[in-house]
Parts: structure tokens; C-alpha cells; sequence
């Protein structure tokens, strides 16, 4: 195997790298079954078709749903990702970062199964609530997985593509949805991803264990084995996750890239809520991704729901046949700006760039509120695009990118189900009470529906402000 290198650091040898895809496939699954039913609304609800035909294999081109069991079918996609991502933990103690990923495959391959074959409604809901599952599980797991099997000193740069392969699924499925979009092949949506997660399940023989959880349960021949796969002959004198430890969390740079490997047995989530111990990077995690998503952030499309409706709004009154393509146009402005934190993760610090992002959001959010109120269309539409550029330098990937730094080995697997279970939470309640909200403070009044952005932007401001003294990565 012949090591690459970024920066001139240790990095990986090419079956390494052949790793990182194989664990990074949960991440942009997460991302493609995010906006995935989105696309296909029209056609999938037969908004355009009237009373639906029986199309290939003797299933319907469409199936009949009002907007509101619409709404219900897709937000099973965040309950299923709560469910998941709790029990995540329970999964990478007993079956392994390998074999917890492959478990997220599974679920996606059923619900996605379900969804590509659905004549009712039933099929497709429970099919969207797996497809939850499998991301609850695979965005918790995928950090960590990625955090351990990396040389240290690329740890951050590699924890970043958690994020940009999330956003490259939602992309993915915007593009889709220019051609697939039709009562004969909007199936292939769900069966493109079907197809992906059978290739990652049954490649799972092929795919090496992370080092850390093999020398954490005496595997220490195979652990050796399997450095040597990922780092080649570099392997010794890379600093990596299994090196000696304090146990104590980790939230200074000096300790950034040790994990604590004690005799400890891993920690469960009643135990990490009663140990004072693990508070600290308990709620470290929590901030983080409270800040995440009280930016305003749909966690799962990465876009705010509230901006991509209002960037939609906003041009529909001129522009309407040209929503769907600034929806995609969002999102490339994301994809673009996720590249720029692999580079300057390492170099600026964690907290610095998160908290360049924090600003850049209070900004946006002003701006935004500023311009609704006032009619100013060009002030908010620009502010649309600074806050998605905001997001993607730190709020996106850098939440990801901690968990596994900040706490000892034997909790990590429970601070991040506890952390991802925060984010789908937050994620359903801000999508949830939104636009209640901004009636409710706009009081009829076009005019006034702008400052339900200002409240965003206090709230981010105080969760930011708690996980600012929290950590010092």
C-alpha cells in the first residue's frame, strides 16, 4: 500500500482511503433521503396526475396524500433519526464501528426497499421512518469511525467530509429531481439508494475495524494488522487515538487527537447522565449541536427550512418557475463552502472557526429579518447566501468533528447518541414551531414576519455563548 499524504502529514494509504468512502456512504445517505421526497412532492402525490395509472410491475405512477400526510410521511424521517441515533451507542459497543455501520446500511436498504416498491401510504411511511433509523445510527457512528481510523494530525480535515458528503446527498437528489421527477421514474430515487447501501452491506467484509475499538477489546495482533493497512509503513511513528491516556475529556489542544482507553467498560446513557464526571463533555456536545440547529438549520438538509422557504419566497413574487433551481443553487453554494474548513480546520482551531461561523449566522439572520420587514428583497436574498456560507465553514461540520475529541473512549459512543438525539430533537421543535412563531410575532402583518429571525438569533447567541465556555478546543 502507498501512503498519501495532505499537507505533508501521515496520512492514509490507498486502501485507507477505500475506508473513509466505505464509512462516509451513511453520511450522504443521510443527506440523500433528506431532500430525497422533496423533489418528488408533485409527482409523488399526483398534485399533477389526477387519479393515479398503474405504471411498471403493476405499481401506481403516483400515490394520493394531501399536504398534510405529506408533511407526517417525511417528518418520519426525523423521528426515525431520534430513535436511531439513541440506541446508536448500544450498537457500536456490541457490534463494533464496523458492524454498526453496516447496521445502518441494513435499515436503509429496507426502508429505502419499501419506498421504491410503496402502493400506499403505509409502505413509503414506514419505509421513511427506517431510513431515519439508518441515519440516526450512521451520522452518529461515521464521526467516530472516521475520528479513529484517522493519523492524528488529519483528524480534523478528514472529520469535515462527514459534512460535505451530506451536502453532496442533498445535492444529488435536487439534480435528481430535474430528471426523475415523473410518474415512470421517480422509483428510481429510493432504488439508486437501495442499490448503494446492498454495495456498502455486502463490501462490509472488505472494510477494516477501527483500530481503537480493537485494541479497547485485546485485539491487539489484529489491531496492529489493520494500522498497518490504513497508515502502511508511516504506522509506527504516527501519533494516533491509541496512545496512552489520562482519561480525563479532552478539551484543550494539547489533548486534542488522545482518546482515553481505561479499563473502564463502556458507558451507557442512564450512567453518562448521573456521572458528573463526563457533564462537561456531555454538554459540550449538546451546545453544539443545540447552536447547530437554533441557527435556523434543518439538520437534515443542512439549509434552513426557514430560509430555503423564504429564498423560494422571496423569488416566487418575480421569478416563481425559478424556485426549485435556486433550491439547488443554495445548495452548491453549501457544497462549495464545506471544502474550505478541510483546509483551515487544522490551522485556525475548532472553537475559532465555529465561532467565525456563529457571527457570520447573527449577521445573516439581522440581515435577513432587517430585509423582510423593511421589503428589501435584494438585502435578504444576499443574506440567504452569506448564512449558508456561514454555516458551512463551522455550525455544519465542526459539531461532527468534536465528538470524538472531547471525550474519553468509553463514553464516546454515548455522548454522541446523546448529542445526535439533541439534534434531531431541536431539528423537529424549530421545523415544528416556526411558522407558528412567525405569526405569532408578525400578527398579520407582512411587514413584521422578519422578526421571528431576530428571536433565532438570540437564542443562537446564548447556545453559543454556553458552548464557548465549555470548550477550548
Amino acid at each position: 500500500m502507498i501512503p498519501i499524504n495532505i499537507n505533508g502529514s501521515h496520512s492514509f494509504t490507498s486502501y485507507g482511503w477505500f475506508v473513509c468512502l466505505w464509512v462516509l456512504t451513511v453520511s450522504f445517505q443521510y443527506g440523500y433521503h433528506t431532500s430525497a421526497l422533496n423533489q418528488l412532492q408533485a409527482v409523488l402525490t399526483c398534485q399533477h396526475g389526477g387519479t393515479p395509472l398503474i405504471g411498471y410491475y403493476g405499481l401506481p405512477t403516483c400515490i394520493p396524500m394531501s399536504d398534510a400526510t405529506f408533511s407526517l410521511v417525511t417528518s418520519l424521517f426525523t423521528v426515525g433519526g431520534f430513535f436511531g441515533s439513541l440506541f446508536a451507542n448500544l450498537a457500536m459497543d456490541r457490534y463494533g464501528r464496523k458492524g454498526a455501520t453496516r447496521l445502518s446500511a441494513a435499515f436503509n436498504a429496507a426502508g429505502a426497499a419499501l419506498s421504491a416498491v410503496a402502493a400506499s401510504v403505509v409502505p413509503i411511511a414506514l419505509g421513511r421512518f427506517l431510513v431515519g433509523v439508518a441515519a440516526g445510527i450512521g451520522i452518529c457512528v461515521g464521526p467516530i469511525y472516521l475520528s479513529e481510523i484517522a493519523p492524528a494530525r488529519i483528524k480534523g480535515n478528514l472529520g469535515v467530509l462527514t459534512q460535505l458528503s451530506i451536502v453532496i446527498g442533498i445535492m444529488v437528489t435536487q439534480g435528481m429531481g430535474f430528471g426523475l421527477a415523473t410518474p415512470t421514474q421517480w422509483r428510481l430515487v429510493p432504488f439508486i439508494s437501495l442499490a448503494l447501501s446492498a454495495i456498502q452491506y455486502f463490501v462490509c467484509p472488505m472494510v477494516a475495524e477501527s483500530p481503537a475499538y480493537l485494541i479497547r477489546n485485546g485485539l491487539v495482533n489484529e489491531q496492529k494488522a489493520v494500522v498497518r493497512r490504513l497508515w502502511g509503513d508511516q504506522a509506527g511513528s504516527v501519533r494516533s487515538d491509541l496512545e496512552e491516556h489520562s482519561g480525563e475529556p479532552l478539551l484543550t489542544p494539547e489533548n486534542r487527537g488522545d482518546v482515553s482507553r481505561n479499563e473502564q467498560s463502556a458507558v451507557t446513557i442512564p450512567q453518562l447522565l448521573a456521572s458528573t464526571e463526563l457533564r462537561r463533555p456531555l454538554l459540550t456536545i449538546i451546545f453544539a449541536m443545540a447552536s447547530q440547529q437554533l441557527s435556523g438549520i434543518n439538520a437534515g438538509k443542512l439549509l434552513t427550512i426557514l430560509f430555503l422557504y423564504y429564498s423560494n419566497n422571496i423569488l416566487s413574487k418575480s421569478l416563481p418557475e425559478y424556485a426549485a433551481y435556486v433550491s439547488l443553487g443554495i445548495t452548491i453554494v453549501n457544497f462549495l463552502m464545506t471544502f474550505p474548513p478541510i483546509f483551515l480546520i487544522e490551522r485556525i482551531g475548532r472553537r475559532q472557526l465555529f465561532l467565525l461561523s456563529v457571527v457570520g449566522a447573527l449577521i445573516s439572520h439581522l440581515a435577513v429579518g432587517y430585509g423582510l420587514n423593511s421589503g428589501w428583497v435584494t438585502l435578504s436574498s444576499i443574506a440567504i447566501t452569506t448564512f449558508v456560507m456561514s454555516f458551512a465553514i463551522g455550525l455544519g461540520p465542526i459539531p461532527f468533528v468534536i465528538i470524538p475529541e472531547v471525550a474519553p473512549f468509553h463514553a464516546v459512543s454515548a455522548i454522541s447518541s446523546v448529542g445526535l438525539s439533541i439534534n434531531w430533537t431541536v431539528n423537529f421543535f424549530v421545523g415544528l414551531a416556526f411558522l407558528q412563531l412567525r405569526n405569532f410575532l408578525a400578527h398579520g402583518d407582512p411587514m413584521k414576519e422578519g422578526r421571528v429571525f431576530y428571536v433565532f438569533a438570540a437564542v443562537l447567541l446564548c447556545s453559543t455563548l454556553c458552548f464557548s465556555r465549555l470548550y477550548r478546543g
